[in-house]
This record gives structure tokens, C-alpha cells and sequence, in this order.
């Protein structure tokens, strides 16, 4: 007897199947038994009046590994529409302990740190799985709009030389009879490799040694990037965005319409032109609407996140908004001032229902260009010799972005915490499981 998944029970209305999974949970309600199988994609129960059925599992816990066999009968008041009568339990693998984690409530009620403790087990749970389903998702969908537009996907090395991208924190380890670094991001090999293929993106791991403390940061995430050529500016970058996150929207809505509900997602529109603001014009906005004077700050803070997202919903009816031109001053060396106004970037934030999710913007892409930023950031060139080589035998105008996977999660979902949206979390106190 072939073996289906809980999800293909349905079009097997009147036959005999055979399932494997976990066993969920057990009912009795009266004289009627029910057994749950729950399996990689689902969940579907069995139905007897039969001690004898269930005495292959009389002393297991849940979690055990069983095959049920039986037939398919719709039933429409169970989940799916249909169960299994008559069934046949087979002990694959039993299990004679309580979990640490009562997966069999529709909702987990275990804090954050018990989730987090025994996330091994906690992650079968139905709607942490279905976190974790959206998340390859958004991952898969990423590629295909992507590829579709002429990217190729590259995978750059996580262990550096030097940490000399940014200010940000980086994880130093031993590396034979030297020391190296963790790669806080791929952005100098992604420009590099822009000056190979043109567009390219890539999917990976990142690393910040920052020691943050919130409920929005971790020290390890998946960053999705992209970078590409013979832009105009960062304007041409946002558009890419735009395409991007259509697409990722699109695609959870098409085939992930179960993971969507189970979990009350509320799936933004994405419009054709998202609306954006100038940094110092989000600031005079703060100012007037909200009395708060933050002009002159470098950056936004997270409560100017939310009211600039308030203002973006109430005006625009929109989940998203850019803000653009932030100071020269708050950006990496190579991003490439405004021409209009030098003091400003060409860069931007996608801000998601009043988060920041997208960093991004034009480089620079003359060498000249670079050794005069490297000079006015007082760093020394040495450390940049290869990345620099790009450049002295030239790159197209050029910019790219990065989402963090973990955190588009967050936003969609309306997580309390970052670590909610991550498999394994790492933070200052978590480096297991």
C-alpha cells in the first residue's frame, strides 16, 4: 500500500491508505476513540469504537511514530473534510516520555523562553511549523522572481579577513595561525560579483556582534540580498524592491493559503508605487504631527518607524513606505551622495507596517570616488586592496538591498519578538539548541 501525506487524504474519498507521522493526539469522547496523526503537512484523525484498535499505542505518549492505515472517509465536520475509519496502527517509534512542550493544544501556551529551550520539539507544533513553511516560501519565491529577471545566485564566504564593511560589531575567530572574522554581510563580494554577471543575489546567513537586546534583533539571521548594474538610482533600486516583494506576496497567497490561516496572517497589498519621503521631510512630519523635534538626529528611532507607518497607512493606505536620502554621515563609505545635495544619500529604508524590513541604495561606482570616501572616513586603504581592484578596472552604476527574512516574518505575522519568526535563535545568552 503506498503511503500519502495528510494533505493528499482527500482525493482518496472510499480507498485504503496507509499514512506515517506523529501521533498528536488521543481522544475519547464516550464510547468513540480518536487517534491524530499529524505528519510533515498536516493532520488527519482516525475514528473507532474499537479498543482493540488502539492497543498498539495503550501505553505510548504523544510524539510517538506510528502508520495508520484505514479508509478514507469525507467526513466534513473533521479537519480536512475527511478521516480514516477502521484503522490500523502500526508503532514505528514509541516514545514512553511526557514532551516538554504539550503540542497537542491549538495554541502553544509555553513563554517564549520554554519555546525557545526546546525549540526542537516546539517546532513540530503546527503553527510554529507553519512560520517556518512561509519562511521557505518567501525564500523560494525570492529566487524565482529574481531569476526570472536575469539574476544569478551566488554564495560568497562567511569567513573574512577583516572586518572593515561597517561600525557594526563582528565575531572574531582563529583561523589556523591568524584571526578572521564572521561576514556581517555579503555587500563587497555582491558588488564584486556585479562587475561578473551583472545581476546577482543571494540568500545566506549573516552575523552582527551587536550587543542588541530587543525583541527586533538576533546576532544571526538570514539576509536576502540583491545587487545589480547600470542603474540610473537608487530609485531604479527601490523599483526592484517593489518587484521583489510583489512577488514573495503573491506567491504565500497562491500556495500557502493554509499556513496563511492557520496562523490569521494579513497579507499586505503591495502598491505599484509605494509611496516615499525624504528623510528631513519624515522628520518636519514627526515634528508637526507629533511635536517630538528629532530634525537634526542621524537616523530614525523605532517610535519614528511607527508613526512614520501610521502616517503611510492614514494617507496612502499603504503597509510599506520609503524613506530616502538619509545623511551621508549615517551610511557606509560606499554609498553614493545625492548630487543635489551631498550632505544626503542616495540610499533608502522600506519601512513594513512602521518597521524598518529593507536597507538599501546606489553605490559608488568610480575608483577615484572611493579613495576620496575611504580618506574622508579616515580609514586606510590596505584593507580593501582586492574590493578596490573592482573598481580600477571598472563597474557599471550599480545598488542593491537586503530583507531580512526573520524580520519580513515578524511584520507579516504580527510576532511579538524576532526569535518567534527564527528556527534556532542566536543571541547574547542563546547558542543552543
Amino acid at each position: 500500500m503506498n503511503t500519502i501525506r495528510t494533505v493528499e487524504a482527500s482525493s482518496h474519498v472510499g480507498r485504503q491508505v496507509r499514512l506515517t507521522g506523529w501521533m498528536h493526539n488521543v481522544r475519547r469522547l464516550g464510547g468513540v476513540s480518536f487517534v491524530v496523526l499529524r505528519d510533515g503537512w498536516g493532520m488527519i484523525q482516525a475514528v473507532t469504537e474499537s479498543e482493540t484498535d488502539l492497543a498498539p499505542i495503550a501505553e505510548l505518549n504523544l510524539e510517538s511514530v506510528i502508520a495508520l492505515m484505514g479508509t478514507v472517509v469525507a467526513t466534513p465536520q473533521a479537519s480536512g473534510g475527511v478521516e480514516l475509519h477502521q484503522p490500523q496502527i502500526e508503532v514505528i517509534t514509541p516514545v514512553m516520555e511526557l514532551a516538554p512542550v504539550p503540542l497537542q493544544q491549538k495554541r502553544l501556551k509555553a513563554g517564549l523562553p520554554t519555546l525557545l529551550d526546546h525549540a526542537v520539539v516546539a517546532n513540530r507544533h503546527p503553527q510554529r511549523r507553519a512560520v517556518f513553511r512561509l519562511a521557505a516560501g518567501a525564500m523560494a519565491s525570492f529566487r524565482a522572481t529574481l531569476g526570472a529577471n536575469h539574476f544569478t545566485e551566488v554564495q560568497t564566504p562567511k569567513l573574512v579577513a577583516s572586518a572593515t564593511e561597517s561600525g557594526a560589531n563582528v565575531f572574531k575567530l582563529n583561523y589556523f595561525d591568524s584571526e578572521a572574522f564572521l561576514a556581517q554581510s555579503p555587500q563587497f563580494y555582491k558588488q564584486i560579483m556585479v562587475g561578473v554577471f551583472e545581476r546577482v543575489f543571494e540568500v545566506g546567513p549573516v552575523f552582527r556582534a551587536e550587543p542588541h537586546d530587543t525583541s527586533r534583533h538576533v546576532n544571526e539571521y538570514v539576509s536576502l540580498d540583491v545587487e545589480f548594474g547600470f542603474i540610473k538610482n537608487h530609485f531604479s533600486v527601490m523599483a526592484m524592491v517593489r518587484t521583489v516583494l510583489a512577488g514573495i506576496f503573491q506567491t504565500l497567497a497562491e500556495g500557502y493559503a493554509a499556513e496563511l490561516e492557520l496562523l490569521k496572517a494579513n497579507l499586505p497589498e503591495v502598491p505599484v508605487d509605494i509611496p516615499h519621503i525624504h528623510f528631513a521631510e519624515a522628520q518636519e512630519l514627526i515634528w508637526q504631527r507629533h511635536g517630538v523635534d528629532v530634525r537634526g538626529e542621524p537616523d530614525l528611532s523605532p517610535q519614528d518607524e511607527r508613526w512614520l507607518g501610521e502616517w503611510a497607512q492614514q494617507e496612502h493606505s499603504s503597509d510599506f513606505l520609503f524613506v530616502v536620502g538619509y545623511p551621508m554621515g549615517k551610511r557606509p563609505f560606499y554609498t553614493h551622495p545625492d548630487p543635489q545635495n551631498p550632505s544626503y544619500s542616495n540610499s533608502f529604508d522600506l519601512l513594513f507596517r512602521g518597521t524598518e524590513l529593507i536597507t538599501g541604495g546606489q553605490r559608488l561606482h568610480v575608483y577615484a570616488d572611493y579613495l576620496a570616501a575611504l580618506e574622508k572616513a579616515n580609514l586606510p586603504t590596505a584593507p580593501f586592496e582586492t574590493y578596490l581592484e573592482a573598481f580600477r578596472y571598472g563597474m557599471p552604476p550599480h545598488g542593491g538591498f537586503a530583507i531580512g527574512l526573520e524580520r519580513l516574518l515578524m511584520q507579516l505575522l504580527g510576532l511579538s519578538n524576532l526569535r518567534l519568526a527564527t528556527l534556532f535563535p542566536r543571541d547574547q545568552k542563546r547558542l543552543t539548541p
